[in-house]
């Protein structure tokens, strides 16, 4: 039997706060919130995001040597 509640409050709550929170969920319905919450968000995994690293770095090596131009601080921020 499942026991569920629901709770409509706004309690403002520190990452750690919901974190100990979360683990006193069983292991079945942490990794339920954990899936949810993946899907719902445009996370970067690690290996994602030291590759991005990565490549960047080898753009400032190649703007370095003169091989590529980068664009300028302002034509960056016009993309956002």
């Amino acid at each position: 039997m499942e026991t569920t509640i629901n709770l409509n409050a706004n309690i403002p709550l520190t990452v750690n706060q919901l974190v100990e929170l979360a683990i006193q969920l069983p292991k079945k319905d942490r990794i339920q919130l954990a899936s949810l919450l993946i899907e719902n968000e445009n996370f970067v995994s690690k290996n994602d995001l030291l590759l991005k690293i990565k490549e960047g770095l080898e753009d400032v090596k190649l703007h370095q040597q003169g091989e590529i131009k980068l664009r300028t601080l302002d034509e960056f921020l016009a993309d956002i």
